[in-house]
């Protein structure tokens, strides 16, 4: 074997060079793993938080369409037997004073894509009616438990009496089954 004779700043320099050595192999093959493996970890917590943070936004609509619907299934099975949107409107255009103002009522129903149930749908003229009367009876259509709803209104004015007017209603609403 042979002997090699190192001065004393040598056999330092040398100590140096590997102690240099064994912590650049610490710190690229331990300590760097060990950092990159965490912020990996903290990467992917924030992402999984986000994520369920999004599930808990989309149960929360999901628990209040949810409510919706069962009010609006309970509202329709609360309907009168044989309830139908045409005799529904001329009572109440009965109460709010218009019937006689009707010019036409026209029903019409429609099947829903994907649905059990249809569309009924009555378009009717009232000619000749205050706004007063018109809001009085636009108020009770809507505000009505039957689940009613007016789908399109046209308004106009008649001739050139300034107290009165003309309007079309769109009234819609959902029938229990086909």
């Amino acid at each position: 074997m042979l002997k090699i004779k190192l001065k004393k700043h040598e056999k330092y320099s040398i100590y140096a060079a590997a102690g240099f050595i064994c912590l650049f192999v610490l710190i690229q093959f331990i300590v760097f793993p060990f950092f990159d493996k965490r912020n990996r970890l903290e990467r992917t917590i924030q992402v999984k938080t986000k994520i369920l943070e999004d599930m808990t936004a989309l149960k929360s609509k999901y628990d209040a369409i949810q409510k919706k619907t069962d009010l609006s299934n309970l509202r329709f099975e609360k309907r009168e037997k044989g309830f139908t949107l045409f005799s529904f409107l001329d009572k109440l255009a009965g109460e709010a004073e218009v019937k006689d103002y009707i010019a036409y009522m026209k029903p019409s129903t429609s099947t829903q894509k994907n649905s059990q149930r249809k569309m009924s749908m009555v378009e009717m003229k009232l000619q000749r009616v205050t706004l007063d009367q018109l809001t009085s009876y636009l108020y009770i259509v809507e505000t009505s438990k039957n689940m009613v709803n007016i789908k399109r209104i046209s308004i106009s004015k008649t001739g050139r009496q300034e107290n009165f007017i003309d309007a079309v209603l769109q009234v819609e609403t959902f029938d229990l089954g086909i």
